[in-house]
């Protein structure tokens, strides 16, 4: 239409109406140009009257269709129109692939990468899982319609039903025409029973023969979603249904499937569902599982982070420093709860007595088969050596001296063994010297630990902590804060990025969300 001169054979003063089908492209420079040349870049009172159609009236890519339409008067769910016999019933499948999209990265329409993806994809395991799948769901179906990633993936898809002895045929942009015709009217009269495709029939196919859709390639559209099934769902005589088979990859945050569809956890495996089973699925899972946006943030715990990602929630506690944790005692808590001691946690699960004399850990066990009968924690002992032993440690080996299944049982045995090792004024959480002033030694290793020479860090004082709390800070900082710290820090930015992860796909899914109402520009 825009090549060379034919637009100008076109006299805008001579039409009426503007009709577009397939107008979620109508914001593409080519449509633009054409709506230009008509008048209808800017609305007036000589311009035509301009209408647009489409099955998916939304874009995937961000580009504002209100560029170009003011306002979408009408909207009709694929959902309903099944409901409505206007279109075909559909009945779902998901099955696992192995394929592992976690490295696949998105391009600048925030789909996959088709490289990456059909790298990921087409794999000899993959295709033949594929090829099992529709065997054991579908084999019985007359006209099969895949939807594959790339050229490669067509190839070596189609090879693989081949080899398991169905008459697949392929058809690709590359397919000469001659060629592309005579398959495509074979399939239509039900001569072969399966036709693999590459971003041909995404649109504006009509094979209403199509009673199955196997889709073989993730995505992260919506639209291409809904577009892939879609070409099932046309009405045909003795078609009782649709079979969508969804291969359905390693799940990561944003791939979209079948069950995202109807609201529900990418994660959820369906097998022969139809609508209504999925909606009703929806619903069931609604009463379940709250709206997370009703859950709030406790304003007293002002250092806990709560991350809604989706339907995932990440607790996190904010350290902007590391003197923020030493001085965090929430850790100890429960456990202190629990134990007449001082234990001082220094990381998750992790927590330790020290005195004169040695240090007791109380912490989780590696699951191995030697201790699996053994119970899930442990207590560890190590006891100070004498001066002239000390030269590469000031402690002896570890020796575990007690195991246990629970917590609580672990810390009954470890305070038992210190019972037995320590003075108890000196590891008891009610020893009068714990409420006393800090001591001058214990103020000046925690300033200097705080930079407070270097920086503008107000100094602590025998007024701002006890004696105890400067002990349990000192204990944390030699038993592995500055580390706990470090890994808080990275799983901290490793949340946010998933948060703004999640945050972009939801924007996508926005986008791909239409309304009937006022467009803007």
């Amino acid at each position: 239409m825009v090549s060379g001169d034919r637009l100008s054979k076109y006299h805008p003063e001579r039409f009426k109406l503007i009709l577009v089908d397939e107008a979620h492209h109508i914001v593409a420079p080519g449509y633009l140009q054409i709506l230009s040349h008509f008048g209808l870049q800017e609305k007036g009172t000589q311009s035509p009257a301009l209408v647009g159609v489409s099955a998916t009236f939304s874009r995937f890519d961000g580009l504002r269709l209100g560029a170009a339409i003011d306002h979408i008067v009408y909207h009709k769910d694929y959902v309903d129109m099944i409901g409505e016999k206007w279109l075909s019933d559909v009945i779902f499948t998901t099955v696992k692939s192995k394929a592992d999209l976690s490295k696949v990265r998105a391009g600048r329409d925030g789909d996959f990468l088709p490289g990456q993806l059909s790298a990921a994809v087409n794999t000899e395991i993959t295709n033949d899982i594929t090829v099992k799948a529709w065997l054991s769901e579908a084999g019985d179906r007359k006209s099969t319609l895949v939807f594959c990633v790339d050229l490669a993936h067509v190839s070596s898809l189609t090879s693989t039903f081949r080899r398991y002895g169905i008459d697949a045929q392929f058809i690709t942009g590359a397919t000469k025409k001659r060629v592309r015709a005579e398959r495509l009217e074979a399939f239509k009269n039900r001569e072969f029973p399966v036709l693999l495709n590459c971003g041909v029939f995404t649109e504006g196919t009509d094979m209403p023969n199509i009673d199955c859709v196997l889709l073989a390639r993730p995505t992260k559209s919506r639209n291409l979603l809904v577009q892939m099934i879609g070409r099932g769902m046309r009405l045909y005589p003795e078609k009782k249904d649709c079979h969508v088979i969804d291969m359905v990859a390693s799940l990561e945050t944003g791939i979209v499937t079948v069950p995202t569809l109807f609201g529900l956890d990418p994660d959820e495996m369906v097998k022969g569902a139809k609508v209504g089973d999925l909606q009703a699925r929806k619903e069931t899972d609604k009463h379940r599982h709250p709206d997370s946006s009703s859950v709030t943030q406790d304003p007293s715990d002002l250092r806990r982070g709560l991350a809604v990602m989706g339907d995932h929630r990440l607790d996190f506690t904010h350290y902007e420093t590391v003197h923020d944790l030493i001085e965090d005692t929430s850790g100890e808590r429960h456990v202190r709860a629990m134990s007449p001691n001082a234990w001082v946690q220094v990381d998750s699960q992790k927590y330790i007595l020290v005195a004169k004399g040695g240090v007791l850990t109380l912490e989780p066990r590696a699951p191995t088969t030697s201790n699996s009968s053994h119970g899930r924690f442990s207590v560890v002992w190590k006891h100070s050596l004498a001066m002239a032993e000390a030269s590469k440690s000031p402690w002896s080996r570890p020796r575990v001296v007690a195991t246990a299944s629970t917590l609580s049982d672990a810390l009954h045995a470890a305070d038992t063994f210190a019972s037995t090792k320590f003075d108890r004024v000196f590891i008891a959480t009610s020893s009068k010297w714990r409420n006393s002033p800090a001591s001058e030694g214990q103020l000046q290793f925690l300033n200097r630990i705080r930079g407070v020479t270097e920086q503008d860090v107000e100094p602590l004082t025998a007024d701002d902590i006890t004696k105890g709390q400067a002990a349990d800070m000192i204990t944390k900082l030699k038993f592995g804060a500055r580390g706990r710290f470090d890994k808080l820090q990275v799983k901290k930015r490793r949340a946010q990025r998933d948060l703004e992860k999640d945050q972009k796909i939801q924007a996508m899914r926005e986008r791909e969300t239409v309304r009937v109402g006022p467009l803007g520009a």
